[in-house]
């Protein structure tokens, strides 16, 4: 059964003046589209409603909207329609879109919009007044902030930014600007300075704060607006007006900036205040005046303190000093740029002024490229300051500057140490150290610079090719160091590791100090001082007189045996000449030929008592020996004459010439405390084989053996004292004594004894004599003439007619391979040639002297 009808009305008319009584509540109107009205629901028990009539559905004469502005009586009333029509609704048949519309119809107050602004901008001078005398603000930063937007978008953003102008423009001069004046007459330029970044400091927080209240403003207005400028700027440029362009403060905050610049160089530890000079930087960056303003004015006091540093150095300062406080001078300012934070052009301008004050002012350069100066740290070896040197010139491009007083340095020494004569048998190892040093300087001074390296290899092509007539030479212009060199390679070849002197091998070569312990054997060190030796050798032009002792020294270790590495023998005839590589083939031809002659004499089953080696030797490729008397052994003779009937059997045609003065000999000696095995010269062997068949007690005086041997007295005498009065005595010489005379007697050292039994005894070599020495350089001299007459007729025949200019130029150029020829030499020669007819004098047309060619 349905409910009754007045409590459904009730119900609904109840819960309709709640929601509109609520939505009325509202400052605006409310519209409600038919989307977002509420859905009528009903109780499962109500009955169907029936559909409206047609004319009731279409009927407009009464308003489609409840006026819910007249309260709950209206309300009641709208409720109280006919019940048969609220019935015959239903939501599943409405189709026509509904509107509801809350209106409120409370007065509002209305704000004049002038009082409004004037308001805000009394709450905001306010503010600003306490922030610029750093009062505490007394008003929210919140609501500052919204007032300042409320303007904003009032349209009020100009006046509201000129009226901070002004603010900030006032608060300056009062806080910043007058106080700082009124300080300046009792401060220096120091304290000056601070005061002025502690005011810097304090503007900066005070504007930092004033920026967050008017940021609307700084983000919404300013930075679109590209004729003014931000907040930020606004205060920077207020500033830099006010208090940075005040003409009493102005100056003074450069000096004082200055002047801790200028405690800085001096590192005054009382005047110096690093943070407050770096704090400035920044200031002056900050205001726009670094370039404009310090950097001015830093570099004019900066040229003046620098000009007045050098003046006073270059007077008081020696080379090696000066380039040391001038190269660190540079350091500490490059330094202190970038510590103090000077920009790139500051410190650009401060490093090139320093240059060309230092380095490329005209006595600056003179004093640096002086062939004294550096002729002094060359000597010294003082290689730091060598590399400061050439870290100064290379920031000029001045390197190669440094080749002249380089070149002249080298030259100068190196001449001084090939015309030593007190020290002539020093001159190769003292030319080698002195390379070595050069080299050492070279790379790691001078930075392997290229130039300097030719200026190196020239100037030591040419001092050690100069000649000179003396005493050195036998007035001869031969180059000394050829001679020297090939003496130096004999002794380092003949003696080993014992011959090279201390000073040679104490200092080992750059290129070997990471060599491993292998290094130090004798083979290697013997072919490391072969290297340096042959790289020496590269700059000699004539190597005449290199060749002329080198061969002969090289003929007495070969065939003596007494190299001491047969390699090192190999590549030093390859490496040094060719012309010596005859003599290398006729050692390995004469191993050949004894192997063949002892194998002949085993197919004959002949045994001779001796062993004999012989060495057949081209008499052009090798050099030419005195011939000396001697007595050889019966034995011996016999041996040689077989051998000689062999050689001539299978070779007809050739001539031996015995040389025994260059033979070794290994005697057996049965003495009384045991017996031994020596190994002697050919000289040596002949004398002991003297007392062969004599008792032990047996003396035998001089001239006896001089006669038994056939020896003159000086080569005998040199042998009976290599057996009597050297290391292995076993000979007894009476009397005792070191020198060997005429009526001296000799017997055998019964008492001779040694742990080895095989002993090598040395003979007493002989020291080139002054004549050896003359006749070898005048014989090279002789050559040399001899090239270079042959080389004016080569050049006469082909031209027939030349001139004597193009002749002596021609000469030159055709002998320069074995040595730079003196004109004067060149004309000696001409005249000779001459006198024999080759040529004759004539004169051009153009009345030029020249040589016409005689057929």
């Amino acid at each position: 059964m349905p409910p009754p009808k007045p409590s459904r009305e009730r119900s609904s008319q109840s819960s309709l003046r709640d929601s509109f009584q609520s939505s009325a509540s509202g400052r605006d109107a409310i519209e409600c589209s038919p989307s977002k009205r509420p859905k009528l629901s009903h109780s499962s028990s109500h009955q169907s409603v029936s559909a409206p009539a047609a004319s009731a559905m279409y009927d407009f004469s009464k308003p489609n909207h409840i006026d819910l502005t007249n309260g709950p009586a209206a309300m009641i009333t709208v409720a109280k329609k006919p019940a048969a029509m609220a019935r015959q609704i239903d939501a599943s048949v409405q189709s026509g879109p509904k509107q509801l519309i809350v209106k409120n119809l409370r007065q509002t107050p209305k704000t004049d919009p002038e009082k409004y602004f004037n308001q805000i901008l009394s709450q905001l001078d306010t503010a600003l007044s306490a922030i610029l005398v750093n009062e505490k603000v007394r008003t929210s930063n919140e609501l500052l902030y919204q007032g300042v937007e409320n303007l904003c978008r009032q349209g009020r953003a100009a006046p509201l930014f000129k009226v901070l102008c002004e603010k900030c423009k006032e608060g300056i001069t009062s806080q910043f600007e007058k106080p700082l004046v009124t300080q300046a007459s009792a401060l220096d330029n120091t304290a000056l300075l601070r005061s002025v970044m502690e005011s810097w400091e304090a503007w900066n927080i005070r504007l930092k704060t004033i920026l967050s209240i008017f940021y609307f403003l700084d983000r919404s207005y300013l930075i679109r607006s590209p004729s003014l400028p931000t907040i930020k700027e606004m205060g920077t440029s207020e500033f830099r007006n006010q208090v940075f362009s005040h003409p009493t403060l102005q100056p003074r905050i450069l000096s004082g900036a200055c002047d801790l610049m200028a405690a800085e160089r001096r590192e005054a530890s009382a005047e110096r205040d690093s943070a407050l000079l770096r704090n400035a930087i920044e200031m002056f960056y900050s205001l726009g005046v670094y370039s404009s303003h310090f950097g001015p004015e830093l570099l004019g006091r900066s040229s003046s303190y620098f000009a007045s540093w050098s003046d006073d150095k270059a007077k008081t300062l020696d080379l090696a000093l000066y380039i040391e406080a001038s190269q660190r001078l540079i350091d500490e300012e490059v330094q202190r740029c970038d510590d103090l934070g000077l920009d790139e052009v500051t410190r650009k301008t401060l490093e090139t002024y320093l240059e060309d004050l230092l380095i490329d002012q005209g006595d600056r350069r003179e004093k640096l490229l002086s062939t004294t100066g550096l002729s002094a740290l060359l000597q010294a070896d003082d290689r730091d300051a060598l590399k400061q040197l050439y870290a100064l010139l290379h920031r000029r491009d001045l390197c190669e500057q440094l080749r002249p007083p380089f070149e002249a340095f080298i030259s100068e020494q190196g001449s001084q140490i090939v015309f030593d004569e007190a020290r002539e048998q020093e001159m190769v190892v003292r030319l080698l150290n002195f390379k070595r040093k050069l080299d050492m300087v070279w790379e790691h001074s001078f930075l392997m610079h290229e130039g300097l390296s030719h200026s190196l290899r020239e100037a030591f092509e040419t001092f050690i090719n100069k000649s000179k007539r003396s005493n050195m030479t036998w007035g001869t212009d031969n180059p000394k160091p050829g001679e020297m060199i090939a003496k130096h390679v004999d002794r380092v070849l003949k003696g080993g590791l014992k011959a090279i002197p201390a000073s040679a091998t104490a200092a080992k070569d750059v290129n070997h100090e990471d060599a491993d312990a292998s290094s130090e054997d004798e083979d290697v060190e013997i072919n490391r001082q072969l290297d340096n030796v042959l790289e020496l050798f590269r700059f000699v032009h004539g190597k005449a007189v290199f060749e002329a002792f080198y061969k002969r020294d090289l003929a007495r270790r070969l065939l003596l045996n007494r190299s001491a590495s047969a390699d090192a023998e190999k590549k030093c005839g390859a490496g040094f000449t060719h012309n010596l590589e005859q003599m290398f083939k006729d050692m390995a031809l004469a191993r050949e030929e004894v192997i063949s002659y002892k194998s002949m004499l085993e197919e004959r089953d002949s045994r001779p008592s001796i062993d004999l080696n012989v060495s057949v030797l081209s008499e052009s490729a090798w050099p030419s020996y005195p011939k000396v008397d001697l007595i050889i052994p019966r034995e011996v003779q016999q041996q040689t004459t077989t051998f000689e009937q062999y050689y001539k059997a299978k070779h007809t045609g050739r001539k031996l010439t015995w040389k025994h003065s260059l033979a070794h000999c290994q005697l057996k000696a049965y003495l009384p405390k045991g017996n031994k095995e020596f190994v002697v010269s050919s000289y040596q062997a002949v004398v002991l084989l003297i007392f062969k068949d004599k008792s032990a007690n047996a003396e035998i005086a001089y001239d006896h053996i001089q006669a038994a041997s056939g020896l003159d007295d000086v080569e005998l005498k040199r042998t009976l004292q290599s057996l009597a009065c050297a290391k292995y005595k076993v000979l007894s010489k009476t009397p005792k004594g070191r020198e060997v005379d005429n009526t001296d007697t000799f017997s055998i050292n019964a008492n001779f004894s040694d742990e080895k039994y095989r002993i090598k005894i040395n003979q007493i070599q002989a020291k080139e004599t002054k004549e050896e020495n003359k006749e070898t350089h005048e014989r090279v001299a002789a050559d040399r003439a001899y090239e270079t007459q042959a080389a004016i007729v080569r050049i006469m025949k082909s031209r027939k007619t030349i001139t004597h200019l193009d002749l002596v130029s021609d000469v030159i150029a055709a002998t320069k391979s074995r040595g730079v020829l003196d004109v004067g030499d060149i004309k000696k020669n001409i005249e000779k040639l001459i006198e024999k007819e080759y040529m004759e004098r004539e004169q051009t047309e153009d009345g030029r002297n020249a040589y016409s060619y005689l057929a």
